[in-house]
């Protein structure tokens, strides 16, 4: 192993035995040799640190860094001081990596300097127990195929599957991982997309990313949606919204309303509701006023344009329906990113 491995991977581990001699497996078969493994044992009461030691006792290129029980937030940025690497890999102990993932990911990184991380296409497993709900995210997420789509999507969900990602070391090292009561890792992602960088993905599936019912994102409420919520609306206050008290609101179903509650408590309202369902449109025929959501008129798409050049969200769960407001909206001349964003 050189002094300065070509990349560091970033495994947290936290009672991992069950699953991370597989983790480690797959990092071992690795097409490319030059790396470092550094896994952050946080605390485990079980056999998580004796599997990575007698790892590394046969393999110098794994090491072990123990700490105290502190959480994710913490064993990340405790990890990262450790990194060597000019590219930082992300890994998680119960998931596996395909043998030409690091190959494949740092290989895009050294030919596109313009991009800052990337991630890649991902097969969840097992399949057996994967719900529908589970597919069409799978499937949402293999859908991001450039760096444009990338930063299209991220308020609809978070657009890099986090244990995918590998990021130029000097650029985490900069930013760190937050504990903000919301994911650290779409906190990052969208940090890294407001200052301007493009996140890229390669469009291989070269990760397996295990669903079961004990992951961190399933029992602990900072991976709740109403955090996922919380987050976006958060960045959408400091981004499209700056210095915009007010905005229209596309859309007033589930997604629409939590979203709303969340950009309130940031000081933004909306001014309009664009709506379809003749329920919510009340009647606007003959001069008479339609209804209003929480004072704010309920409109049809068509009357956007008089409002311009006030800020639009699109709060509508669903690809397809998405696709057709993206697509109505082209045609009257909107941008997206500039005078609307499409945030489920």
């Amino acid at each position: 192993m050189s002094i300065s491995p070509r990349l560091s991977i970033l495994l947290p581990a936290w009672n991992a035995a069950a699953t991370l001699g597989g983790a480690l497996g797959s990092i071992r078969r690795q097409s490319e040799p030059d790396f470092e493994c550094i896994v952050v044992d946080d605390g485990s009461d079980d056999a998580t640190a004796r599997i990575v030691t007698e790892v590394a006792r046969r393999d110098a290129r794994f090491r072990l860094i123990s700490q105290p029980r502190g959480g994710l937030v913490a064993a990340l940025n405790r990890g990262i001081g450790h990194c060597r690497g000019g590219l930082i890999a992300r890994m998680d102990a119960d998931d596996l990596m395909h043998r030409r993932r690091l190959e494949r990911q740092a290989g895009a990184l050294d030919a596109d300097p313009s991009l800052s991380a990337l991630g890649c296409r991902v097969r969840i497993f097992p399949r057996s127990q994967l719900s529908q709900g589970m597919r069409r995210y799978e499937a949402w997420l293999n859908g991001m195929a450039t760096p444009d789509v990338v930063r299209r999507e991220a308020f609809v969900e978070c657009p890099i599957a986090h244990p995918t990602l590998m990021i130029r070391a000097r650029l985490l090292r900069d930013l760190g991982y937050r504990a903000r009561g919301w994911p650290e890792d779409y906190d990052l992602v969208l940090r890294l997309l407001a200052e301007g960088h493009r996140i890229g993905v390669v469009p291989e599936r070269l990760h397996l990313w295990r669903d079961q019912p004990d992951r961190l994102s399933r029992r602990d409420p900072t991976y709740g949606l109403d955090r996922f919520t919380a987050c976006k609306a958060a960045f959408l206050a400091d981004g499209l919204l700056r210095n915009r008290p007010s905005y229209v609101l596309w859309g007033y179903g589930d997604t629409g309303r939590a979203l709303r509650r969340a950009l309130l408590t940031h000081g933004r309202a909306p001014s309009h509701v664009v709506e379809l369902h003749p329920g919510r449109l009340g009647d606007q025929c003959g001069g008479r006023p339609g209804n209003r959501i929480h004072g704010a008129p309920v409109i049809r798409p068509e009357a956007l344009l008089e409002l311009r050049p006030r800020a639009l969200v699109v709060s509508v769960a669903g690809a397809g329906p998405r696709a057709e407001i993206r697509a109505a909206l082209a045609a009257m001349g909107f941008q997206e990113g500039r005078d609307f964003v499409c945030a489920a």
